[in-house]
């Protein structure tokens, strides 16, 4: 079932990006882009830091749980988590099953100093270039929606633009492909594109293969302090949490908890 909704979703994405372009092509994005270039290499330093890396999320609903906040305000949410000590901030922008909008991205923009990860299913040029001029510093690409000439090509043209690239796998047979695509960012997450069930063993298993010279972000299924103490162990140096705050009443406040106790278990 959900392999059939990826592919739905990618398609979509394709005809979408296919129609925006239409209407307004790329080189309008070059003005945008030139005068606040992607800060790729600070999402990148932000995840290697020592401390408790979080990318915190911005998203209405899910596949899996159906809408997470009626009440949805990005900008707010991104300045509680900016407060609260989130290393980097990832907004959803695709429209048909996480309610997302380029719109919140660029608002979100114009509101935190943080980096910004786009999180949508991208699968061309044109996405890279309207995520860069719209305010981000890094993009999402999932090596399960591309093949390999897609994926490092779409690898290259986001670090031309300045982007950093969250690569995201779910076993070992995709991460062989990040790692050969040049993949610096990799992040692994333990939801099954088939059942969406969550399997955190997926991330020690992963984990443990990716490369020394990679960044590891743990994905999906991460609640508490505990699990981050866990994954830190094993190499992790990432950590992206989206609804264990958004079903929160206050997700800011959510993310200051879960770093002040991490940061306790840490020296533990």
């Amino acid at each position: 079932m959900m392999a059939d909704l990826l592919s739905a979703v990618v398609a979509g994405a394709q005809r979408s990006a296919e129609e925006r372009e239409r209407v307004v092509p790329r080189r309008v994005f070059d003005t945008a882009i030139a005068s606040r270039p992607p800060q790729g290499d600070a999402f990148r330093a932000r995840l290697s830091g020592p401390g408790i890396n979080v990318i915190a999320e911005c998203k209405r609903r899910s596949p899996s749980r159906g809408v997470l906040r009626a009440e949805y305000d990005p900008v707010m949410i991104a300045a509680g988590y900016e407060n609260a000590g989130a290393a980097a901030i990832s907004v959803l922008t695709e429209p048909t099953f996480f309610d997302g909008s380029l719109d919140h991205l660029e608002r979100v923009r114009n509101r935190v100093r943080i980096p910004l990860l786009r999180k949508d299913f991208i699968i061309c040029d044109y996405q890279l270039h309207e995520a860069a001029a719209r305010g981000a510093d890094a993009a999402l690409l999932i090596v399960s929606a591309l093949d390999h000439v897609q994926l490092r090509a779409l690898l290259r043209t986001a670090r031309s633009l300045g982007l950093a690239v969250l690569t995201e796998v779910h076993d070992r047979e995709e991460l062989t492909r990040a790692v050969d695509a040049g993949a610096d960012i990799i992040g692994v997450n333990s939801r099954n594109l088939r059942t969406l069930t969550v399997d955190p063993m997926v991330l020690a298993e992963v984990g443990a293969a990716i490369p020394r010279g990679a960044i590891g972000v743990a994905e999906s299924g991460l609640k508490q302090a505990s699990d981050i103490a866990r994954f830190r162990a094993i190499g992790y140096r990432g950590f992206l949490i989206g609804e264990r705050f958004m079903t929160d009443a206050d997700p800011g406040a959510a993310l200051g908890a879960l770093l002040a106790q991490a940061a306790v278990e840490a020296r533990s």
